[in-house]
């Protein structure tokens, strides 16, 4: 899970400025959207923009494409060797089965080894929903994602400002990625662009919830969320102490590891440890063999 992506900004496809002023403005990858982000008519002329752009820009930035789900193989031809790989909206299934032989097929186009291009899946669909532990363990998926603006048009819901009508839902995705030991998973975006105290109390609420990362649909969001997804100076500090209280203990045969607290120091406390020192030491973002 090293140097998995905190911050993912979409950018709409069919704008050529916008795509190339995305690259340093701090997101750890960048998303290529082809989907909301463009109207149909503008679809082609998206595809034909983001072709050129990554032919055009250095790998300094893990850059993703978000598909269409009914324009899958069209979508695909956009890749190129220095894509991470593909969002897929609408997640179920059949789709990423789907998606998954479009994605070999354009590898053996490009002539890059099998599963070189991975997939971040959305659960945006009451089907997406309940079938959430297949979608974790489909092929090449390395992370799980939630659109609940989808989501609450499909199931009515009308969401408070801080989303607990989608606290059982977030619940499920995480538990899900934790089961098919993938990374865990991408929060939604914040709608709210100029309300940067609920973009920190909603990113921290994702944290709790068991999420690593947030989707942005602005730049000013992404000092934010980096911050809240990155372990302050304290943590990686109590962590290492974690650490070294149970090194200390294998050393000296006794067995028991207490820490700093007082406290035993059990799998469970070590593997938090471990996951903040991962979190806090990552430098390349979204390797696509990262699993």
């Amino acid at each position: 899970m090293t140097g998995i992506a905190r911050s993912y900004l979409y950018v709409p496809g069919d704008r050529a400025d916008l795509l190339h002023k995305a690259l340093g403005r701090g997101a750890d990858a960048l998303v290529v959207d082809l989907e909301d982000a463009v109207a149909l008519a503008r679809k082609e002329q998206a595809r034909e923009t983001v072709t050129a752009h990554l032919r055009a820009t250095p790998a300094a930035v893990a850059h993703w494409v978000r598909i269409n789900s009914d324009q899958v193989e069209a979508d695909l031809a956009v890749l190129g060797a220095a894509v991470a790989g593909v969002w897929v909206p609408k997640a179920e299934p059949e789709l990423l089965h789907e998606v998954d032989r479009a994605l070999l097929a354009a590898e053996r186009r490009l002539d890059l080894p099998e599963r070189t291009f991975r997939v971040v899946a959305l659960i945006e669909t009451a089907r997406g929903v309940l079938t959430c532990a297949q979608v974790a363990a489909a092929p090449r998926v390395l992370r799980l994602g939630i659109g609940e603006a989808d989501l609450a048009g499909e199931l009515g819901l009308q969401p408070d400002a801080d989303r607990t009508e989608f606290t059982a839902i977030r619940s499920q995705v995480v538990v899900a990625s934790a089961a098919a030991r993938i990374a865990p998973p991408v929060g939604p975006v914040e709608t709210a662009l100029r309300d940067p105290e609920r973009l920190e109390r909603t990113t921290r609420a994702l944290l709790r919830q068991g999420f690593r990362a947030r989707s942005a649909v602005h730049p000013g969001q992404l000092a934010t969320i980096n911050g809240v997804f990155t372990p302050t100076v304290e943590e990686v500090a109590t962590a290492r102490r974690v650490l070294d209280a149970l090194h200390r203990a294998e050393r000296d045969g006794s067995g028991v590891a207490v820490g700093d607290d007082g406290r035993l120091v059990d799998r469970a406390v070590v593997r938090g440890a471990a996951e903040v020192l991962s979190r806090a030491g990552g430098a390349d973002r979204d390797c696509p063999n990262s699993r």
